[in-house]
């Protein structure tokens, strides 16, 4: 029998410059969604990469005096430093400078053109450099966007235009219906009531070549290039070998993750290609907040970035993941603090966790005693309430559940107090939070997967999986000495 599969992408990062903070949020969700799925013996595939076309690469290789092509490679090389120092385990890293990519963009122009769902046109649209994205006069404040505090700029110029105002209807009852699923709800009800209120426009997918060179020529007009959204767009079914390799294995995505941002041309764009191009459309679409600094959105364009390697090699991996989850609501804005950081690190990861891990392997002394599971400990576990959180996309309220369970431990100890038992009722307490401390360890495997691996190592626990995580298959056998989990921060 075929395994289920689960197919999960991130949004292709723009590689104008380095990956930020923001960037390592979208792709730490998706690092703990397939981790999660492999555990439950599921047939995984993980879709992250790069954007690296259009006129701000093509002006930023160009004030740095080097070729588009050199620019980029050094930038992606930064994107995947990051996600080695996260351990972000991708299946594929796309870009699209990739020769199949860029063969594949032109095939699905070509079709689009020769469907006559590509016309050449005159376009006239405000348009917002940071964003690279054309905007409605109902979206800006004051003249400007409302993310990038910068005025417009007001583009009419001669170009192939694909027609999006034909799926407008389509579009609308595939969202109300969830056959086209955007979570969380606020969202799904945003791009309703714009589908209502607005009617989309055919929209600009060329530019002439004269002015945006770095980018997919048009293969039935060689004097313009494609947009970069299109090209980026497209990724997602070029990154599994569309039309051919592993495309019809895993495709439609089951998860495609993304902030809040880029929610509406992937709520009307990117479907309606699709649609065009006869294909299924993803599952589902989940939209999360941003994270700011001081009230403002965390961007490149801002100058308020965080780089994600220097916090790893401050705190470590597992710390900066647990706390990106942990701290913030999916679906809600939140403000990155390092001393909020901090907190958590000295309060949850070192005091409970940390804690939790030393008692046990000291009260056991270096040995796993043959026992029973006390099934008043187990009762306390929400293992039916944490695996559902983690299907509907709530990691924070997972972790939060499987933190009360660790809270329940450390108190379990205080209650029993093992140290003044003896005999039989000493190892059934022992083992039962030796048995309880291995299903924490594999429900936090993919939220802090290092960790796990030293719980899992220092107690000689098995691979985790899903399938295991259920009270009285520990074995009893020797506990090795180990370092402490989570040193405190002063």
């Amino acid at each position: 029998m075929a395994k289920k599969k689960f197919y999960v992408t991130t949004p292709i990062y723009y590689v104008n410059d380095v990956p930020h903070i923001g960037h390592s949020y979208t792709t730490i969700i998706a690092d703990i969604l397939a981790r999660w799925h492999k555990m439950l013996g599921e047939d995984v595939f993980f879709l992250t990469g790069t954007d690296e076309h259009g006129i701000k690469i093509q002006q930023s290789a160009e004030k740095s005096k080097k070729k588009p092509q050199e620019f980029v490679d050094n930038i992606v090389d930064s994107y995947k430093k990051a996600w080695q120092a996260l351990n972000i385990q991708y299946d594929n890293f796309i870009r699209t400078t990739d020769p199949d990519h860029i063969k594949a963009v032109q095939k699905v122009l070509q079709e689009l053109y020769d469907k006559k769902l590509i016309y050449k046109g005159k376009y006239e649209a405000c348009y917002c450099a940071g964003c690279e994205q054309y905007k409605l006069k109902s979206e800006l404040e004051d003249g400007k966007c409302p993310l990038h505090k910068k005025e417009v700029e007001i583009r009419k110029e001669e170009a192939y235009l694909f027609r999006l105002s034909k799926f407008q209807n389509e579009l609308r009852k595939l969202i109300e219906t969830d056959k086209y699923q955007i979570v969380p709800k606020e969202r799904k009800n945003e791009i309703l009531s714009f589908l209502t209120k607005e009617k989309l426009q055919d929209i600009s997918i060329s530019r002439p070549k004269e002015e945006v060179y770095w980018a997919i020529e048009l293969p039935f007009d060689k004097k313009h290039t494609c947009y970069v959204w299109v090209d980026a767009f497209l990724n997602y079914i070029t990154g599994i070998g569309w039309p051919d390799g592993k495309f019809k294995d895993y495709w439609p995505a089951d998860v495609q993750l993304m902030s809040k941002d880029i929610l509406r041309v992937h709520a009307t764009i990117w479907p309606a290609i699709l649609l065009a191009l006869d294909l299924e459309l993803p599952k589902k679409l989940f939209i999360h907040g941003f994270f700011t600094a001081n009230g403002l959105k965390i961007s490149k364009s801002l100058g308020n970035a965080i780089d994600p390697i220097a916090l790893v090699d401050k705190y470590n991996s597992d710390v900066v993941r647990y706390f990106i989850i942990r701290h913030i609501p999916l679906g809600q804005d939140g403000d990155f603090s390092e001393e909020a950081l901090k907190e958590r690190h000295n309060g949850e990861l070192a005091n409970k966790l940390g804690n939790l891990v030393s008692r046990i392997a000291g009260l056991c002394k270096e040995k796993i005693p043959k026992g029973t599971i006390d099934s008043d400990l187990a009762g306390k576990l929400k293992f039916t309430e944490i695996c559902s959180h983690i299907n509907h996309i709530e990691l924070d309220k997972s972790l939060a559940e499987i933190f009360s369970f660790i809270d329940a431990c450390n108190e379990y100890v205080q209650e029993k107090h093992p140290w003044n038992l003896e005999g039989k009722e000493k190892d059934d307490v022992l083992y039962s939070l030796v048995d309880s401390m291995r299903i924490i360890s594999i429900l936090l495997s993919p939220f802090i997967p290092f960790t796990s691996e030293r719980i899992n190592d220092q107690f000689n626990f098995a691979k985790p999986e899903i399938k295991n995580a259920v009270f009285g298959k520990t074995k009893s056998g020797k506990i090795k000495k180990g370092e402490i989990l989570f040193e405190k921060i002063e």
